[in-house]
């Protein structure tokens, strides 16, 4: 699988739908996975980071709208929804939900992939730093691994969110909520002990941190830079 292509999820209870636009990306040189419900999607988006979501609106159980309030500022992933509601309040509807675009069923594939190609391209700017090199350290968030002292350290999917977070805002204080609207979690005691394993894989002397830090008072901030 090459890695320098788009990753998207496709998620639409429709299974004909699924195949169709699986068809169609697939033929423009995207991977795509698929996901026949809200529950199915986030499944997913735990142990994969897609480029960009298709989402439908109407689906049994949670709604396209639900999932996006429930997960959007945690994904930091662009949506476009898919969905037979073309009416011009429910486009508006879907846009304050936070999707990034809105195309109504019946659609044309080839407007469909014009609006994935313009999307990407404003994000790509982004330029998210994936992997990272700094004094005696080596940060992998595609392999999910730490280097250090010639040691490889695991990082699990919470620890990556967080440190993904922190690279590409260095020097950023982080508060214990901020952190725990990420990983959906709001104990902040559980959030202390996450911080503290991550400092046992980054730092040299764990109990006197010289880059991942507490702000007294205030929270946590990666110093990278």
């Amino acid at each position: 699988m090459d890695k320098n292509l788009d990753h998207i999820l496709v998620v639409d209870d429709d299974e004909g739908i699924r195949s169709l636009v699986k068809k169609y990306l697939s033929e423009n040189n995207y991977i795509v996975n698929t996901a026949k419900n809200a529950e199915d999607a986030y499944k997913k988006i735990k142990i994969i980071k897609f480029d960009l979501i298709i989402l439908d609106i109407m689906m049994p159980g949670k709604s396209g709208l639900e999932f996006i309030q429930e997960n959007k500022e945690k994904l930091e992933t662009p949506i476009i929804l898919l969905t037979a509601k073309g009416q011009a309040n429910e486009r508006v509807v879907g846009l304050e939900s936070g999707a990034d675009d809105y195309l109504p069923k019946p659609f044309e594939p080839k407007e469909l992939i014009l609006r994935i190609k313009n999307i990407l391209s404003k994000t790509k700017k982004k330029d998210f730093k994936r992997v990272i090199n700094f004094e005696n350290l080596k940060i992998d968030l595609n392999k999910q691994i730490i280097y250090k002292n010639n040691h490889e350290y695991k990082i699990n999917n919470t620890e990556k969110i967080i440190l993904e977070k922190m690279i590409n805002n260095p020097g950023k204080i982080f508060e214990r909520l901020e952190i725990g609207k990420l990983i959906n979690l709001d104990k902040e005691r559980s959030i202390d002990v996450i911080i503290t394993r991550l400092r046992k894989k980054i730092e040299l002397n764990p109990k006197n941190p010289k880059f991942l830090q507490t702000i007294r008072g205030a929270g946590y901030v990666l110093w990278i830079e």
